[in-house]
């Protein structure tokens, strides 16, 4: 059994911002398939159920996320983790899939990590960096944003649906990593002659 964790925040407030790129990303797949939410409190998210395959998001906060992926992993047995989550070090339209690795200082991995072990798969979807980080990161995303996150989240989620039928993370990796960035000044300039 596979189990996808999508990483954010619970709670309005943090709605559509970039720290919550995972919890989009597992709603969109969802949207396209037939699942049923799993009700227990011990689980410590929203766990839901899609043939053999379980989708997580953790309402620890994102600095706990470990605990939930934890306590899901347990009583399920699964044995395939996949972790998605934001990524300041690639720009806004990168995707990447990798195996294992380290956290980048990202709390959400860093609790994973600690609780679980660090070899599982990512999807890293880049965000871009600008200082003070954790401002950055709660921001919510500008419309021009958004727009741009679109086809990125779709790409990610074919590769996910894929990745949930296929072993070799090197081949997700190769058909659906997105290497250049989004020319966001391009979707800004179209939205100014648009308004």
């Amino acid at each position: 059994m596979t189990l996808v964790v999508g990483l954010g925040n619970v709670g309005a407030e943090y709605e559509l911002t970039r720290h919550n790129v995972g919890f989009m990303l597992v709603d969109l797949i969802l949207k396209d398939l037939p699942h049923s939410k799993i009700m227990g409190v011990k689980f410590k998210g929203e766990l839901f159920k899609a043939g053999e395959n379980l989708f997580l998001k953790p309402s620890t906060l994102m600095n706990a996320s470990g605990q939930s992926v934890l306590a899901v992993r347990e009583f399920y047995k699964c044995d395939k983790l996949i972790v998605i989550h934001d990524d300041i070090d690639l720009n806004l339209g990168v995707l990447r899939f990798k195996m294992g690795g380290g956290n980048g200082g990202h709390n959400g991995l860093k609790s994973i990590d600690a609780l679980c072990g660090a070899n599982y798969a990512r999807v890293r979807v880049g965000i871009g960096k600008k200082e003070p980080v954790s401002n950055f990161v709660l921001g919510k995303f500008s419309f021009v944003e958004l727009e741009a996150l679109k086809p990125i989240l779709e790409q990610a989620k074919k590769g996910v649906l894929a990745l949930l039928n296929e072993d070799d993370l090197n081949k997700i990796a190769s058909i659906y990593n997105l290497k250049n960035p989004t020319s966001l000044n391009e979707l800004e300039a179209q939205s100014k002659a648009i308004m």
